[in-house]
């Protein structure tokens, strides 16, 4: 990797931060209102301890696991976010890179690039749907999906549309046309990196949606689909079950922050289900995963399996997910800043410092696998954990 190469998430932010033009970079960090819920998403997990042993500790250890059917190579998986103007290589470098790693690529219906070149790239694919439009415009969706070969369905129901930020909104165009361009051209002249990776593809970041296209083959501007989404009504849980019954097949409900919500999609039916408070994009002051799970995992754990994301920056955070009642974990702006930072290689870069932290915690903590991991490893502080939900649904 040579100089590309970086050491943690946190250097591959910084170089993201070099590389990309300012709206660019402050459209990964997002986050809501205060921020509260974003800062709260790492900053809880740093208030968790080890307890390591110093003997008897494991000379051969294991990170592989299964999710939703799928064999994986150690328990990150890529959480699908939208539209990847990193790098022009987007999504396929992203799913290339978790394949050269052993692992399982989320895509989302926001996504620039084809599922069907998603799923050739990668063919542990799960790809990702809102609830959005008409239910046959869905099943659409839904039908592709499945015919290009994606073996599970991630849908995402945590997000409030919340858009006020204390620190400012980056501009993003609704298109890239040539007003768009000359808006950005003094944000991208101060970026050459950018600017020259997108020169040698010979294209300009695309901001249409490939995989929401309808009959006539025409894909929406990212726009127009949020607008459409945002119009939608939100679903019940008996929208939920009748997804699940037209996907059939491996079924992630990501966005879960109660327990009575977990104990509904365990009725609705859903194989897994995932802790997440959309990246602190959500309703601010939601509290961080992390302090959700524990009360989430012991509620269902034994019913779907339980997936955590949200904060996720080193190999300790898995550790400590897994240990507290989380299968795996999904990573979001992690393997987005090193996808700008050194496009595949960078996420391959991410992945493998998660590899080498899991590692390197499971052999301190004496563990020779992820799945011997207990609460007993992780130190919790009073008042960590909170237990939203926690009367039975009505």
């Amino acid at each position: 990797m040579g100089n590309r190469w970086f050491e943690t998430v946190e250097h591959a932010r910084q170089r993201a931060a070099r590389r990309l033009p300012k709206s660019v970079y402050s459209a990964l960090l997002a986050g809501s209102e205060a921020g509260v819920s974003y800062r709260d998403n790492t900053a809880a997990f740093q208030e968790l301890g080890f307890a390591p042993h110093v003997a008897d500790l494991s000379a051969e250890r294991t990170t592989a696991t299964t999710v939703m059917g799928q064999e994986i190579a150690l328990p990150v998986i890529i959480s699908p976010t939208g539209v990847q103007a990193v790098h022009p290589d987007g999504e396929l470098a992203v799913a290339r890179a978790a394949a050269a790693r052993g692992t399982a690529m989320g895509l989302s219906s926001f996504a620039s690039k084809p599922v069907e070149e998603v799923v050739a790239a990668n063919p542990r694919t799960f790809f990702q749907m809102y609830w959005l439009g008409s239910k046959d415009s869905m099943i659409r969706v839904m039908e592709r999906a499945r015919a290009a070969g994606a073996v599970g369905l991630i849908v995402t129901l945590d997000w409030s549309f919340s858009h006020a930020r204390d620190w400012g909104s980056p501009w993003i165009p609704e298109r890239l046309d040539l007003k768009a361009m000359v808006k950005l051209a003094p944000q991208g002249l101060s970026r050459p990196g950018w600017l020259l990776d997108y020169a040698r593809s010979g294209s300009l970041p695309d901001l249409t949606l490939p995989n929401l296209a309808g009959p006539e083959g025409t894909a929406p501007a990212f726009f127009g689909a949020y607008g459409e989404w945002m119009g939608t009504p939100p679903p019940t849980w008996d929208d939920i079950r009748w997804m699940r019954d037209e996907w059939q097949g491996p079924f992630l409900l990501k966005g879960i922050s109660r327990v009575d919500d977990a104990r509904r999609a365990v009725d609705a039916g859903v194989t897994a289900i995932s802790v997440s408070n959309h990246g602190g994009n959500n309703l601010d002051s939601t509290p961080a995963p992390i302090r959700l799970l524990p009360a989430v995992a012991d509620a269902v754990g034994d019913q779907v399996e339980v997936l955590l994301d949200g904060g996720v920056r080193r190999g300790g955070d898995v550790v400590k997910a897994l240990a507290l009642g989380a299968r795996a974990v999904l990573i979001g702006r992690a393997y987005l800043w090193g996808l700008a930072a050194a496009g595949q290689t960078g996420v391959e870069n991410v992945l493998d410092i998660m590899a080498g932290g899991i590692d390197s915690a499971l052999r301190a903590l004496g563990r020779s696998s992820v799945h011997e991991l207990t609460p007993d490893d992780v130190l919790i502080p009073p008042g960590f954990t909170r237990t939203p939900g926690i009367r039975e649904p009505v």
